[in-house]
């Protein structure tokens, strides 16, 4: 973690961090709001936070799995068109431009999505495209190689917009990356897909150490047979 930086809103300043991850001879840096990692600094940051500042500003677990695991899968991404659903800060996103993809991140909070385009600037990549999108409103009908998102199926009111931007915008052949921490809500999307002739499998990572350790999943989806 560096310096804080401010980031100045017409809501007043927000302080911001920042995280370098490195992999290797690579490293990104990201600036986000608040760090949650433990189960225990995401219930504070649910308590605390105000009405106008976006889940996406944070630097959750999840995204941090999905960011690995995409360094460890990176021949996979280089040429391939990939859309990032719930961006936030943009960490999975810029992991995957900096490795050859062709990257349009979304999300539906204009703040976060500024937050993300910072950091895509910052870590000099390229081939992204920034892009305002709601779920329940989705106008894209573009096909991807890639469709992923870190903790983006915490809500059951969520997973029917979901599960159509998944069976509409996911080209042939094509696979979704999800990074979650092991929520329920999220397991019965999942199973659903499963019985719908998805195949569904996930690597597991450990976000953390020691007390405040995190695991998380990053579940690999694949339609097996026309929906």
């Amino acid at each position: 973690m560096s310096t804080p930086k401010v980031l100045e809103t017409t809501a007043g300043p927000v302080p911001l961090a920042e995280c370098r991850l490195s992999t290797g001879a690579r490293e990104w840096t990201i600036a986000y709001s608040s760090a949650v990692v433990s189960q225990a600094d995401e219930s504070q940051y649910l308590a605390e936070k105000s009405d106008w500042m976006p889940y996406g500003m944070a630097l959750w677990p999840a995204a941090m799995a999905l960011a690995y695991e995409i360094v460890v899968r990176q021949g996979e991404f280089k040429g391939k068109r990939l859309l990032e659903l719930g961006a936030g800060t943009g960490l999975p996103g810029i992991v995957a431009a900096s490795l050859g993809a062709s990257v349009v991140q979304s999300d539906r909070q204009e703040l976060a999505l500024h937050i993300c385009k910072q950091n895509g600037d910052a870590n000099g990549v390229t081939g992204i495209e920034y892009r305002l999108g709601d779920w329940c409103d989705w106008q894209d009908d573009t096909k991807y190689d890639w469709i992923i998102g870190a903790d983006i199926l915490y809500a059951d009111t969520l997973h029917e917009p979901l599960r159509k931007i998944f069976e509409s915008n996911l080209a042939g052949g094509g696979r979704i990356l999800i990074g979650d921490p092991f929520r329920p809500e999220s397991l019965r999307l999942l199973e659903a897909l499963a019985n719908d002739g998805w195949k569904v499998s996930h690597s597991r990572w450990t976000i953390g150490e020691g007390e405040v350790a995190r695991p998380v999943a990053v579940y690999e989806l694949m339609p097996l047979r026309p929906s």
